[in-house]
C-alpha cells in the first residue's frame, strides 16, 4: 500500500476495476478528468459486450467527448489503473489528452514504457505528459489476485 492516500481520481479507476473484477471481466478501471473534474469514468467491458476494444480508457475516453461534445479532450487527464496497451495509447494521442497517470506496469502488453512504446513513436503526434506507477501496488494487487482466482477456478 501507499503511504500516503491516493488522489481521488486514482481512488476512483480502483474502484471502477474492482466492479470490472466483480462482473467477470479483467479489473481495470479508468477515469477521464477535466478542470479537476471527474467527467468519465469506466471499467472493461469486453466480455460483457461482448467487445474486443472496450477496454476501460477506450470506453472512459468516448464517455468523456460525449459530454465535451467534442473529439479532442485537450487539457484533459486519463488516470487508469494499468499501463495502457498500443490500441489504448493510439486513442490517448488522437484524443489529444494531456497527461496520462497509471496504476501497475504491463511489460507483457503494456505500450507506453514498454512494448511499443506508442508515444516516443515519430508517427505519434501527441505525446501527453506520463506518469506512472500512481496506485501501483493497488493496481498490482487486484490484477494478481483476479488472475490468482481464474486459476484456482480452472483446476476445479
Amino acid at each position: 500500500m501507499n503511504r500516503w492516500p491516493l488522489p481521488e481520481p486514482m481512488a476512483r479507476a480502483l474502484a471502477q476495476a474492482r466492479a470490472a473484477a466483480e462482473a467477470g471481466e479483467v479489473p481495470i478501471g479508468a477515469v477521464v478528468v477535466k478542470d479537476g473534474e471527474i467527467i468519465a469514468e469506466a471499467h472493461n467491458l469486453t466480455r460483457a459486450s461482448p467487445d474486443p476494444t472496450a477496454h476501460a480508457e477506450l470506453l472512459a475516453i468516448r464517455w468523456a467527448a460525449q459530454t465535451l461534445g467534442q473529439e479532442r479532450l485537450e487539457g484533459c487527464e486519463l488516470w487508469v489503473t494499468l499501463e495502457p496497451c498500443a490500441m489504448c495509447a493510439g486513442a490517448i494521442a488522437h484524443a489529444r489528452i494531456a497527461r496520462v497517470y497509471y496504476g501497475a506496469p504491463d511489460p507483457k502488453g503494456g505500450a507506453v514504457e514498454h512494448g511499443a512504446r506508442v508515444f516516443e513513436q515519430a508517427q505519434c503526434l501527441h505525446k501527453p505528459e506520463v506518469y506512472p506507477g500512481i496506485g501501483e501496488s493497488e493496481s498490482a494487487d487486484l490484477l494478481r489476485g483476479f488472475f490468482r482466482e481464474r486459476r484456482r477456478e480452472s483446476l476445479r
